[in-house]
């Protein structure tokens, strides 16, 4: 059979023994369908020569195929693929329908969702995208001694409670004593949950408080994350105003809101005292819902934070929601909500129905003993300073470099600087596109507007090292001083 090519020579190079290396070939070549319903393959002597291996292991691999499907053989016919891409050997083909099955209503409205698109071309040298924390920085040789020890214990069964999907119980006591020193947060362990992100809580708290139809407050700009869940859950998301002290409460009609007081995503600014009271006083008069989202304000460079919505609610109407991806990293999904006691149970029901058991077990476990002998404090404290002169350094630049171009918003905390820009929309795309072709790149804050999307800019700091930060402004100005000349 001199006109049967098998490329075998590159499936020797993965797999180290010839008959596992022949099998996945023919399979490979059959399943594409360059090997045709129907077409003769060669004797095992004949493919033996071929391919100088024995008539042992042709056999071998023929029946490994025959016995799946893929050939079959004959006497006085030898052997001959059996399978056909199209259908059923023997049948007539059936047209190919576009969908092979029919999605729910909420099916529809998921797949509906717009999707992360990465950037085109190269990633760029220096990315100030938000969301990320300093990798250089964390103590991974006392996190892995944690993760080593979790291991070893781990042959312990883990036995909780009848809702021990909520999370490990060593680790929710942790959050509490944590957050009544840091944020003044006092809290039962029992309403907390542990989750996968603080995206995870909201799309819950969604689905367990949103009829399609129904309205939930959103601030404008705002999470985007937040929109999915509500769009997700059939809701209709009305779009809340925000200034320079952060969400303007009004008389919304709705019985759930989604607001970040103690640093407004991503403007950064801060919800002032006497609008938290009326937004909790909103919420006690129309029985809703307000859920915090504290997603990064444990760094603060200047001043103390306002204290939490939670520590204000006096009828238990607010579900405060936390993260370690900011305080850890970006890769680490774990997050906790401090739910109010009338949520507890259908949170911890919905959270049973996807997860039975807690996910993530070896790290929840680590994480509590991180936190219990004083590391993660620690850990707060020297990132805290590492980020509080990347942040110092951002501002100085962008105030020097690019005051015609950017107008920072004011800030205190946090791991990005909010820039509305000042200049045209066309000019505003024109730039980041000439930026990203010098390798440089932020996150579009355009993106975050609910409705009346302005030209805006995040800068994300806390991954970029201070040189890289001096340099990638620097090639932003020549940019901008580049495209004025032009």
């Amino acid at each position: 059979m001199p006109d049967f090519h098998l490329p075998l020579n590159l499936y020797l190079e993965r797999y180290p023994h010839k008959n596992t290396a022949l099998y996945h070939a023919l399979k490979d070549m059959i399943a594409s369908g360059k090997l045709e319903y129907g077409a003769k393959l060669p004797s095992s002597r004949e493919l033996g020569g071929l391919y100088k291996l024995s008539r042992g292991i042709v056999s071998l691999v023929y029946e490994m195929l025959a016995s799946e499907g893929y050939v079959a053989s004959e006497v006085g016919r030898g052997t001959y693929v059996a399978f056909r891409r199209d259908g059923l050997p023997g049948k007539e083909e059936r047209p190919v329908r576009e969908s092979a099955c029919e999605l729910s209503a909420w099916g529809r409205r998921v797949a509906e969702l717009p999707t992360r698109k990465p950037e085109e071309g190269p990633r760029p040298a220096i990315d100030f995208a938000v969301g990320y924390s300093d990798r250089r920085h964390f103590p991974a040789s006392d996190w892995n001694r944690m993760l080593f020890a979790q291991v070893r214990g781990m042959a312990d069964s883990y036995y909780g409670d009848k809702f021990a999907a909520l999370g490990h119980m060593p680790l929710r006591e942790a959050i509490c004593r944590h957050l009544q020193r840091a944020r003044g947060v006092d809290a039962d362990p029992s309403s907390v949950a542990i989750v996968n992100g603080s995206m995870h809580a909201i799309a819950l708290i969604a689905q367990l408080l949103i009829d399609p139809g129904q309205a939930a407050v959103v601030e404008n700009p705002g999470y985007p994350g937040t929109l999915s869940a509500i769009a997700a859950a059939g809701g209709r998301p009305i779009a809340a105003a925000v200034d320079g002290h952060g969400l303007v409460p009004a008389d919304w009609d709705a019985k759930l809101v989604f607001v970040t007081p103690a640093r407004q995503f991503p403007t950064g600014a801060v919800l002032s005292l006497e609008r938290r009271q009326r937004l909790l006083a909103w919420a006690y008069e129309h029985g809703a819902i307000v859920v915090e989202d504290d997603y990064d304000s444990e760094f603060r460079h200047r001043g103390r934070p306002i204290e939490p919505l939670k520590v204000l609610d006096r009828q238990d109407r607010v579900v405060y929601i936390g993260t370690f991806t900011r305080t850890m990293m970006h890769h680490f999904r774990i997050g906790y909500a401090v739910l109010p006691s009338a949520l507890c149970e259908p949170f911890a029901r919905a959270r049973q129905l996807f997860e039975p058991h807690p996910t993530s077990i070896l790290e929840q476990r680590a994480l509590a003993a991180f936190m219990n002998g004083g590391d993660y404090e620690r850990h707060l404290r020297r990132m805290g300073r590492v980020y509080s002169r990347k942040f110092e350094l951002l501002r100085g630049e962008l105030a020097r470099k690019l005051p015609d171009l950017f107008a920072p918003a004011p800030s205190d905390a946090g791991l990005h600087l909010f820039a509305r820009w000042k200049r045209s929309a066309g000019f505003y795309e024109a730039f980041r596109r000439e930026c990203r072709n010098e390798g440089v790149l932020w996150s579009d804050g355009t993106g975050y507007y609910v409705e009346k999307p302005a030209p805006a800019a995040c800068f994300g700091f806390a991954h970029v090292s201070e040189e890289e930060i001096i340099e990638g402004i620097a090639r932003m100005r020549a940019v901008a001083d580049r495209m004025f000349a032009e």
